[in-house]
């Protein structure tokens, strides 16, 4: 019998693997990969975590439906009491250090659970605390309930629901977070109605508090857990580490061969070499330090037009040098306008402004910025959101010339006044079809609609990618100059050649097995595997662990300082395997990794270009390979047929039938995808309906 993958992939799913394996470590333990051992982070520990969705808790088919389970871990004074009128099971747990506590039970229900069957109060504290459960239910629960007090150093009372009359619907998650100040939260009284379905797979998974502005900022919001506290550590000041640099591999020459074309009035003549610019020698001698030996198609048309103080829309195909092609220029032109080495003070005014939609993103550029601006007095400095708001802002304050940041964080700093707008001079949008799509478009707005900030006219504006849809080149003019270029290098939004696609007909159920056939056929060699959900991509990580091959994850909603490490193990080959979601899709330039696999293809052709694209990159080779599914995948057949035509990759004949058959309209095109391949998990129960940035955590 078929296995049903969609109630497998559900919470309750993960519970019974922790037995053997455990998913996410504690706050505190420096581990980064999936731990095997139970006593490292127990099953109630993984329900609990800050990692759980919200409204989404399980249905309690893991806790027995019968009996009744309290559990309690004390180094104080505890007491906890029962619980009256059960019908079926319930289970609570405290742990309590240093502290006394009581913690009471549920009193006179009328009627009983409804589907949940399990219900479960976590309480974290060193402080008095005193929680009280629930009064006086004449209806009944829905699906789950679950309350949380997080409460450090303070005195602290959560009181429950009195007086329902009706029930609750699917799923209801309260979660207190006090710190250092004594704090009384009271539930709801004389509600007659009940909640409404607010629970599963109706609203994103919410990592850490409130709006993603409020997560940046650090904003203790309700229902949310504690503000952002995460320092990354400092990067090395060594030289040779600032000039640690990617292996070009044996088909770098070919780039030369890639047709390119410039649109636009009165281009400047290519770049034939970095020696015909008229540059300055640190810069000269940091581009030959940093391994670019001769431009890239891209870097040849790019740095004279940027020389040239025009504005350019450039796209080139993923792994050719885009990031250099805006640096180089954008630094050269500082030295030679005699930029000023900025001071500490309140407010910074940089001449040069860098977006990225991903914090691992624009890490990497501002890494690479070092490289080129070493040895004089420019001052790169990088922000991005799931860190510590005041280490930020410091770290502008030192002076800061070149700015680094995600949207999100980079709005959150401007509106506390910290930058200064009116001297930018450059403004570049990496993944600029990212930036001005759905997910980061209003933001881009706000940005150059400040009062301060120089108008178009005023100001270079310079964006990259390897896809530009029509629609997106379109918005891009609102923020370009009327005499731009544009620059194609090869076929517009086309994949690498370098990459060795195979495309694999594998239906939903078979796809594990598939995954694990192909993993063991390819040993320890570099693999990215890309699901569509981030619930999915620690499944997936598990369940890998599960059958002895080291995997790590990577997806919005782990912490900053874990999606670090994940990075870094996986750099490192300490877990030659990484699952993640569309976060990995764009920019990162990890070296040697062969093998992508969409285990769940994107629902754009776009992402599915930008994900292989991890692969194959500076002249190197890879592979890459796409489970198609034909109840879900069939709008992409016509476009995939495209991409592998245009890179030159065989196209099976089966996806050429299945391409036309879905042109006429006789195979289902998949409704639960959502944009950008982010669809909904929960048996398709609930369809999601939220923005990109809502769904998956860029920033």
């Amino acid at each position: 019998m078929e296995e049903d993958w969609n109630a497998e992939i559900g919470d309750e799913a993960l519970l019974p693997s922790l037995e053997k394996v455990s998913l996410l470590e504690r706050p505190n333990d420096t581990s980064p990969v999936f731990n095997s051992s139970v006593d490292s982070f127990g099953t109630d520990e993984f329900v609990n975590s800050q990692h759980q969705p919200v409204s989404s808790f399980g249905r309690g088919r893991n806790f027995a439906a019968k009996g009744f389970q309290e559990g309690i871990e004390e180094d104080a004074i505890t007491k906890n009491r029962g619980f009256k009128g059960f019908g079926q099971g319930f289970q609570e747990r405290n742990t309590v250090d240093g502290a006394s506590t009581q913690n009471r039970g549920f009193k006179g229900f009328r009627g009983g659970f409804g589907q949940g069957d399990s219900f479960q109060a976590g309480n974290g504290e060193d402080a008095v605390t005193q929680n009280r459960g629930f009064k006086g239910f004449r209806g009944a629960f829905g699906q789950g309930f679950q309350e949380r007090n997080a409460v450090d150093g303070a005195s602290t009372q959560n009181r429950g629901f009195k007086g329902f009359r009706g029930g609750f619907g699917q799923g209801f998650q309260e979660r207190n977070a006090v710190d250092g100040a004594s704090t009384q939260n009271r539930g709801f009284k004389g509600f007659r109605g009940g909640f409404g379905q607010g629970g599963r797979g109706r609203q994103r998974d919410v990592p850490q508090s409130g709006t993603p502005d409020s997560r940046e900022r650090g904003i203790l919001t309700d229902g949310a857990g504690p503000k952002v506290t995460y320092v990354p550590p400092p990067p090395p000041d060594d030289e040779q580490a600032i000039f640690a640099r990617y292996q070009t591999g044996m088909n770098f020459d070919k780039y030369d061969e890639n047709v390119v074309e410039v649109s636009g009035l009165d281009p400047p003549a290519a770049l034939m070499s970095f020696a015909d610019t008229n540059m300055c020698h640190t810069l000269t001698v940091n581009i030959a330090k940093a391994g670019y030996s001769k431009p890239t198609p891209v870097q040849k048309y790019s740095i004279p037009i940027i020389l040239a103080g025009r504005d350019l829309m450039a796209c080139a195909q993923t792994g050719s040098g885009k990031t250099a092609a805006f640096l180089v220029p954008v630094v050269a032109q500082m030295m030679r306008d005699g930029v000023t080495a900025s001071s500490f003070k309140e407010q910074q005014e940089p001449e040069c402004i860098i977006t990225a939609p991903t914090r691992e993103l624009i890490n990497q550029i501002f890494l690479e910025a070092r490289k080129f601006v070493y040895g004089t007095c420019i001052r790169p400095v990088v922000i991005y959101g799931g860190t510590q708001t005041d280490y930020s802002i410091r770290q502008v304050k030192q002076g800061c010339n070149i700015l680094c940041a995600t949207p999100g964080r980079l709005l959150d700093i401007i509106g506390r006044g910290k930058i200064g707008l009116h001297n930018v001079k450059y403004l570049v949008l990496d993944e600029a079809d990212r930036m001005l799509d759905m997910g980061f478009g209003a933001d881009m707005k706000k940005l150059v609609s400040f009062p301060d900030m120089p108008q178009k006219e005023k100001r270079q504006t310079l964006m990259f990618s390897a896809t530009f849809p029509e629609e997106v080149q379109r918005l891009a003019c609102e923020f370009l100059k009327t005499d731009f270029l544009f620059v194609v290098v090869g076929h517009a939004g086309g994949a690498c050649s370098d990459v060795q696609q195979n495309i694999l007909q594998v239906s939903q159920y078979f796809k594990r097995d598939k995954l694990i056939e192909i993993l063991h056929s390819i040993g320890n060699e570099r693999t990215l595997v890309f699901v569509d959900t981030k619930k999915k991509a620690d499944f997936i990580a598990c369940f890998l662990c599960q059958e002895n091959i080291p995997a790590t994850s990577i997806h919005g909603d782990r912490e900053q300082r874990e999606r670090e490490i994940a990075l870094q193990d996986f750099r490192s080959g300490k877990c030659p395997v990484l699952v993640a979601t569309s976060v990995a899709a764009r920019g990162l330039d990890i070296e040697n990794v062969q093998h992508v696999i969409n285990f769940d293809l994107p629902s754009t052709i776009e992402e599915y270009v930008h994900r292989i694209g991890r692969t194959g990159r500076c002249g190197n080779t890879g592979k890459a390979v796409g489970f198609f599914d034909n109840n879900s995948d069939g709008h992409l057949a016509q476009p995939l047929i495209k991409v592998l035509s245009d890179a030159q990759q065989e196209v099976p004949v089966w996806l050429t039938e299945v391409a036309f058959e879905t042109e006429g309209g006789r195979l289902p095109v998949n409704t639960q995808k959502n944009y950008r391949g982010r669809g909904n998990v929960n048996a398709g129960e609930v369809k999601m309906d939220c923005s990109a940035r809502e769904i998956e955590s860029w920033d």
